[in-house]
This record gives structure tokens, sequence and C-alpha cells, in this order.
């Protein structure tokens, strides 16, 4: 009986060495693809009022732990009877990170063409904060499930060899990981300015921590600055490193040109097109109401 329940355990053990090393690799090759998926939604998580960052951030969190327990089980199911599916999935997912990059981009250059936002009778803003904040956790959510499913499948390709419960249990962990790891360090990104304030009150405006409260406090503008631009370029490369590598034309393109260029180069035309397309439809459905 006792030899029976420690070579259970051994078993135990031994498939959570296997799932360890698994991890490990699973989390070498998404390294890049959690790189982007924390510039993303560290951009998408500022820009709110101090006392609601943290539980808009909170939100956006429940709403990738959702889009987890989603993903996981498709993707395994997908992958052992319909594997063709992950595929056309991803293609789609890479039009719509590359149409909210093109946005970015266009809304940029036209910024200073648009004309400024009516305001209300009474001063206001015609959309009302909360709604706001609405619409931007839905984006961020959004964009957390194409990016999951980027991961998810890219964790689930490192293991694909393995035996059905290596898979699950790496492509979980792997899932779980990318989750706490990104969304923790966006939680102390977008407190930076807080944690400064903190350090000057305390050390009452002199002597180091005060300093290095001061460069907290002054560095968060810039990092949300540098943060926007590299979230659009994130979205570019994931979207046409999903192109590039699922679409034999694009992959045999140019085959001299960096890798990195070429994917950036196929999620910026790709974007700019959907954009395009989206704004003229939009300015077309519009002119349509008013007539």
């Amino acid at each position: 009986m006792a030899s029976g329940f420690f070579a259970i355990l051994d078993d135990i053990a031994a498939l959570m060495d296997d799932v360890a090393l698994a991890t490990k690799i699973a989390t070498r090759k998404t390294a890049g693809i959690l790189g982007d998926d924390l510039a993303v939604n560290a951009e998408k998580a500022t820009g709110f009022l101090a006392d609601r960052e943290l539980p808009i951030l909170w939100s956006i969190t429940k709403g990738s732990f959702i889009n987890k327990l989603i993903i996981v089980p498709i993707a395994l199911l997908l992958n052992a009877f319909f594997p063709v599916a992950i595929t056309f999935i991803l293609l789609l997912g890479g039009c719509y990170l590359a149409y909210e990059g093109g946005e970015k981009i266009i809304d940029y250059f036209g910024k200073e063409k648009a004309p400024k936002q009516q305001a209300t009778p009474d001063g206001l803003q015609a959309t009302p904060p909360v709604d706001q904040e609405k619409v931007k956790v839905k984006s961020a959510i959004t964009t957390d499930f194409i990016l999951s499913v980027e991961i998810v499948i890219i964790a689930l390709g490192s293991v694909a060899g393995q035996p059905s419960m290596i898979q699950i249990l790496t492509v979980s962990v792997v899932a779980l990981l990318a989750t706490v790891g990104v969304y923790g360090l966006v939680a102390l990104i977008v407190r930076m300015d807080d944690a400064g304030y903190r350090l000057i009150k305390r050390s009452n405006s002199t002597g180091f921590l005060s300093k290095l409260g001061h460069v907290l406090v002054g560095a968060l503008p810039v990092i949300v600055r540098i943060l926007s631009v590299v979230g659009t370029l994130a979205l570019l490369l994931v979207a046409g490193g999903i192109f590039v590598h699922n679409i034999h034309y694009l992959h045999t393109l140019f085959p001299n040109l960096p890798a990195t260029l070429k994917e950036f180069g196929v999620g910026l035309v790709v974007g700019v097109v959907l954009a395009g397309v989206v704004a003229v439809f939009k300015s077309l459905r519009r002119s349509s109401k008013e007539g």
C-alpha cells in the first residue's frame, strides 16, 4: 500500500518536472509576445484618474483571466481535432491588431485637422467619464484576448510533441503567468507617481528618498508617452508576425529583408488599409444618416 502511494508521488513529481521544463521552454518562446503584451496593456491602462487606475486595471485583469479560461480549452480542443482552424483564428486576430495600430497612426497624423469635440451647454464633455472608462476597458480586454490567443498558441506549439497532460498543464501555467506577470508589472508602472509622492512625503522633501520620489513622479509621463509609441509598434509587429508566419507568400517575400522590419511593414500596410477602409465606411454611414 505504502509503495503504491510513493509510486504515485514519484509519478506526480516526474510530471511536475516535465511540466516545469516545458513551461520554461514555452515561456522563453513567448517572451517577445509577452513584452508586446506588457507594452500594449500598460499603454491602455494609463490615462485615468489616480483613484480609478487600480479598479480599472483590476477590471482588465479579471477580463484577461476570463479570456484565458475561454482560450486555453478551445485551443487545446482545436489543436487535437481541427488544427487548421487555429491559423484562421490567428489571421483574424492579426487583422484586429493591425487595425488598432493603423487607427492609432491615422488618428495621430489627423488629430490636428480633426474638429475639437463640442462641449455640452453646461460645459461638461458629451461622453461621461464612466462611459469612457467602459469603452477603454472593453478595448483593452479585446486586445488582451487577441494577444492571449497568440501566447497560448505559441506555448502550445512548443509542447506539440508532448503527452496531452503535459500540454494541458504547460499551456495553463503559461497563461496564468502571462496574466499575473503582465498585469502585476502594469500595476507597478501606473502607480509609480503615487509611490514617488509617498517617498517625498516620508523623507520630508530631503535626502535620497526624496530624489528617488521626484524621479519616479517625473518619469511616469515620459514612460506613458514611450509606452504609447511602443504599444502601437507592438500591435503592428505582432500582427505582421502573424501574417508573415502563416501566409506562405508573405513568408517568402523579400527573403533578404530583416524579419522584424518585414513584419512591421506588413502589419503597418494591413493596419493602415483596414483603418482607412473602416474610416471611409464610417464617414459614408454618417453622411447617409445626416442626409
